[in-house]
């Protein structure tokens, strides 16, 4: 779904080729937008009405395809910035977009995509802790527990944090 996102940002600032749009999103993780990836979203995109596509010519150059974003596109795209399914929840890459723009996203919508997050967190705060639990099988493993530790730590900051995120979007 973030490519969705991504794509409907790109385009609210006016009509690009598909280049072009391929060029401007920027991802924060590790695998670049590819061609596989961005054009079947245009596509959905095209069918749900969100995004238009007109065939621009180009002299001595096969003709380009030209995006823009419509109304309702923009309203996909707070629609998209404002939930966080479930399935989603745990990809920190989905999370921390959505964030990214709670400038734009009503308060309810904050509230639902931070809640979605501290459910996954909290789920996976009681496996880990669970497992540390647990008398270890066989020899001792202190590097898996180090790593477990660390993991409960990581956790835990992340609770505190978005508890600074949900205070902070109170207060706007």
């Amino acid at each position: 779904m973030s490519i969705e996102i991504y794509t409907l940002s790109v385009l609210r600032n006016g009509p690009v080729h598909g280049y072009e749009l391929k060029r401007r999103v920027r991802r924060p993780s590790i695998a670049p937008v590819n061609n596989n990836s961005l054009y079947p979203a245009l596509r959905r995109l095209e069918q749900a009405g969100a995004v238009t596509k007109t065939v621009e010519p180009q002299e001595g150059r096969p003709a380009r395809n030209v995006y823009a974003i419509t109304p309702s596109g923009r309203d996909l795209l707070l629609d998209l910035v404002s939930t966080l399914p479930p399935e989603l929840a745990g990809d920190d890459e989905e999370f921390l977009l959505r964030v990214s723009f709670f400038d734009e996203v009503p308060p309810g919508g904050r509230h639902a995509v931070l809640q979605a997050r501290r459910d996954v967190v909290e789920a996976a705060l009681v496996q880990v802790r669970g497992l540390l639990a647990e008398p270890s099988p066989g020899p001792a493993r202190p590097w898996r527990r180090r790593a477990q530790e660390q993991l409960v730590e990581r956790l835990e900051q992340e609770l505190r944090w978005l508890d600074e995120l949900r205070a902070e979007a109170d207060r706007a």
